[in-house]
């Protein structure tokens, strides 16, 4: 059995599943009786579905260490931000630094909302898992 199957399994989803939109506050009109609502994600099942998957491999894979992402990809000569994991080649990435690039994608939702979504609508998160499913 393949031990990236929880996340692999995603890669038919993602391609067919709605992922989430932003939620922007129309009907009010900033007044103390109607305060406009911050926009936020609404992201899909699928997608809190994957987070939860994530945060269960690495529970389940601790000798990857992927709570240290950060460190990971500056050990591939990666910055933890958009660009930088974006434009990373994956191609000769090993699958501790790929898992690590999922993680910070993750866990940058936390800092910046809408950052995960902006990782998945730019194809980054299928291609990741796609590199995964080529190493197994």
């Amino acid at each position: 059995m393949n031990k990236f199957n929880i996340l692999e399994k995603y890669i038919p989803m993602i391609q067919t599943a709605s992922i989430g939109e932003w939620i922007i506050d129309k009907e009010n009109d900033g007044t103390p009786e109607h305060p406009i609502h911050m926009p936020f994600v609404g992201y899909s099942e699928m997608v809190h579905n994957f987070i939860n998957d994530v945060y269960t491999f690495e529970e389940n894979n601790k000798n990857m260490e992927l709570t240290r992402y950060g460190d990971i990809l500056k050990d591939n000569d990666l910055e933890w931000d958009t660009d930088s994991m974006k434009n990373a080649d994956v191609s000769n990435l090993n699958a501790q630094c790929v898992l690590a690039l999922i993680m910070g994608a993750v866990r940058a939702e936390r800092f910046c909302e809408g950052a995960l979504l902006d990782f998945f609508k730019s194809g980054c998160i299928l291609k990741w898992l796609e590199r995964l499913n080529s190493i197994e």
